[in-house]
Order: structure tokens, then sequence, then C-alpha cells
């Protein structure tokens, strides 16, 4: 969640370091020379230095001259000399640098400057107490390059005040921009999984921009997914209802005609179809219960292991009848907070799945452990068939209703593609997961993972 937020602060933040670096750049490697003003001025800041130094020089000696400029050297860190006439070095620093300029000078008798990377030289004739004439050289902070030069504590501060309040500012909006999109990821997240409730507040639905309208645009649509979906799972659980009336009075037709006809195939399939049929109804009518809401079961502390002991016992007399066979192994009594009967149901229609397509001698593989996950007590359940499997881009899709992989689980296998579906759901309530996975080399894995109970204050929401 918080790398959008890095991704764009960074980005905010990098644009203003990099544009205030391009414009401090173009300055600095500005190859024309100074405004006119500043022109004026540090040719007259180089000459009043250089008037001082040839009277330190005439009244006080070289050396006196010498120690002044080197003085002014360390505190500036920028070269000045001062030269004879003729162009020879008395006093100075770096006095190379100044050759170009002093010849000049030397020649023209008129003072000479230039400007380069920020910093200023100017070389003029100056003459002394004693009309002597003496030619000065020096280089003066004209743009941000003489920073170097400068109070290098002032400069880290400077930039780093500027820095902090690019990075406030850059902060602030980068939030600003981030916090609704945030917001909106985390109600997809919960639209996802099911809580169509869900839906913006009016600190951003309220909003007058494009934000706005992009979060008043997603609660409508939320509410149309909602109002959809609850018509769906009415429509479902009313039809449900309707069709046992129907199936009741065929199963009394089906009983007339028997007693008037006396035993016929015909009544065999027929009463096959209708149990069918029957059981179709009232997984759908369980199916329909489970999404509208949690129905009114008893909840309750359940021993998970005696309860699959159980299931486990009574699906062996299926599995022997088809040369199958089915194994269960637990660490222990693994209890759960929740519905016995849903969860037999659930965990019934995963080990009946698993008998139903597994292979005929192999044996179904049925694990308990309690463990701890992330730091929480739960509970591991696995059943391992070793049938032909599901394609791995259709894992997630055998938990919808009445969904089938035609080449492996048809309706000629006897299942009526609703046990996993009522699993998932009654997983899912009682807070939770459960998923498919290939198993090694073939047959299908169905693991679920449930809290483990601490008591009426666990249960799941």
């Amino acid at each position: 969640m918080r790398s959008l937020f890095l991704k764009i602060f960074l980005a905010f933040w990098v644009t203003v370091i990099a544009t205030g670096t391009a414009l401090l750049l173009t300055f600095i490697l500005e190859p024309r020379s100074v405004p006119s003003r500043w022109h004026t001025t540090l040719s007259d800041t180089a000459r009043y230095t250089g008037t001082v130094a040839v009277e330190t020089a005439e009244r006080n000696g070289i050396g006196s001259a010498s120690a002044y400029l080197d003085r002014i050297a360390q505190q500036t860190h920028l070269a000045s000399c001062l030269f004879d006439s003729a162009g020879k070095v008395l006093a100075g620093t770096r006095c190379d640098d100044f050759r170009d300029m002093v010849s000049r000078v030397t020649v023209s008798r008129d003072s000479d400057f230039s400007m380069k990377y920020g910093i200023a030289r100017a070389a003029s004739m100056i003459s002394g107490p004693s009309g002597s004439r003496y030619i000065f050289a020096t280089e003066l902070p004209a743009g941000p390059r003489a920073a170097v030069g400068m109070n290098r504590n002032a400069i880290l501060l400077q930039w780093g005040v500027a820095l902090l309040v690019s990075g406030l500012i850059c902060s602030l909006l980068t939030r600003y921009l981030t916090t609704p999109i945030l917001r909106l990821q985390e109600m997809s997240q919960r639209l996802t999984s099911g809580d169509l409730s869900v839906r913006a507040g009016p600190e951003l639905s309220e909003r007058r921009d494009e934000f706005g309208e992009l979060v008043r645009g997603f609660n409508t649509m939320a509410s149309r997914i909602e109002e959809l979906i609850s018509r769906q799972r009415q429509l479902t659980s009313d039809v449900s209802h309707e069709l046992r009336s129907p199936l009741a009075r065929l199963n009394v037709a089906l009983d007339l005609g028997r007693q008037r006809k006396g035993d016929d195939p015909a009544f065999d399939q027929m009463e096959a179809d209708i149990t069918l049929l029957d059981e179709m109804v009232g997984r759908l009518l369980t199916i329909a219960k489970l999404d509208i809401g949690a129905p009114q079961e008893p909840m309750a502390e359940v021993d998970l292991t005696d309860l699959l002991s159980q299931i486990v016992r009574d699906a062996e007399f299926e599995s022997r009848q088809s040369n199958r066979a089915i194994s269960f192994t637990s660490t222990g009594q693994c209890l759960v907070w929740g519905s016995a009967e849903l969860l037999r149901s659930a965990i019934e229609n995963v080990i009946r799945n698993a008998i139903r397509y597994t292979d005929a001698g192999t044996t179904v593989e049925v694990r308990l452990q309690c463990e701890t996950l992330s730091g929480k007590p739960s509970i591991r359940l696995s059943v391992r068939d070793f049938g032909p499997g599901v394609p791995a881009s259709e894992l997630s899709n055998i938990f919808q209703p009445f969904y089938r992989v035609a080449t492996a689980r048809d309706r000629q296998s006897g299942g009526t593609g609703l046990g996993l579906a009522i699993a998932d759901r009654v997983v899912r309530m009682h807070g939770g997961t459960i998923h498919a996975e290939l198993a090694t080399p073939r047959g299908l894995r169905i693991e679920i993972l449930l809290p483990q109970s601490s008591g009426p204050n666990a249960t799941a929401s």
C-alpha cells in the first residue's frame, strides 16, 4: 500500500531537485558575461582589494602584502595576485592562472574582466602612493559555483532547509493525491472479498475533482453490484423453494405409477433423477442461505478431530464398494468455534468429492494438524486424491456453483457441482480459507485453514 505513496513522493521530490539542479547548472555553466551592474560592482571590489594590497606592499613590504593576500585566499578559497607593471609576480597564490589577463593589461594598460563557471576574474592597473604602477588580478564569487569557497556549513544548512521544505511539500501533495486511491483500493478489496455493503464516505465522495467523480462512480458500481447479486441470490432461494412442491408431487406420482403398473426400469430411472434433483435443490437452498447471510445455526466449540473421524468412518463404506480406500491422520485434538452441522456438511462434500474422483485402487489421504500461522493458532485440513486433477488455470473455478471440468469431472461422475461451492462458503463463514492445488505426480489436494477456537469471542467475522 505504501509503494504508491513512495513512488509518487519520490517522483515529485526528484523532479523538484532535478529542476533546481538544472537551473543551478545553467547558471554555473553560463558562458556569457555577468550583467553590467554586477560587472561594475565586481570590478570596484577587485580594485579596492588591489589598492589595499599595493598600499600594504609599499608601506610594510612585499611580505606583508603576501600575508594579506594569503589571508584572503584562506578565507574565500579564491586566488589573488599582485604583479609589477611588467607582469612579474610580487605576491599571491596561483598566479599562473592570471598570466593571459596580465599580459593583456600590460599591453592595453586597461582593466580586463572575464566570467567562467560562476567565478569572475578581474585584472586592473593600479597606481601606488609612490606613483609606481602595479597589476592586481583576483577571483571573485559571482555565482553558485563560488559557494565551494564560502562557508560550507552555511551552504549545507541552506541545502538542508531547501530539501526539507521541498520534501515536506512533496509529501503533503503526495498524500493528497494517494489518499483517495489507497482508500478506493481498500474498498475494492473488501468488495472482492464479498462485503457488498462497502461504500466510500462523504469525505471522498463529496470532493469536487476527478477523484470525487471516480469515488462516486465506484459507489454507484458497488450499489449496482449489490443489487444484482442480492436479486440473484433471492432468485436462487425462491426457485429452490418453489421446486420443492413439484418434486414432492413427482415422488407421489412415482409411487402411484408403481402401484398401478408394477416394477419398471423406467420408474427406477425416474426415481434416480428425482433424487438427484432433490439433492440439487437442497444444496441450492444451502448455498442461498450461506450467500444471504450466516444461517442461524447453533455455534459451539467443535472437536474437529472427532468430527473428521466420524466423517471418515462413514465414507469408508462408500469407498470400499468402488475399490477405493481412505486414510486419516491427526496430530491431536483440534478445536474450532462454529457450527458442527455446517462444518460436517462442508468437510463431507470435500471428502466425498475426493473419493468420487480418485482412481480405483488408490487411497484418499486426509490429514489434520494444529499449527501456528503468522503468530495465530490455526488448523490445517488436507484432503488429497489420486485422480486426474484439474487444469491449473481452473483451480479457483471449482468452488463456483455448477462448475465442472469437462475432461475430468462431468455429470457422468454423479456430482451436482455444488459440493465444493458449499464447502467454500462454510469455510469462509468460519473465518477460514479453502484452496485447491495440483498434487505430484497425480491428483488434487484441497486445503482448508481454520482458526483454532479460544471460546465464543473467537468467532470469525
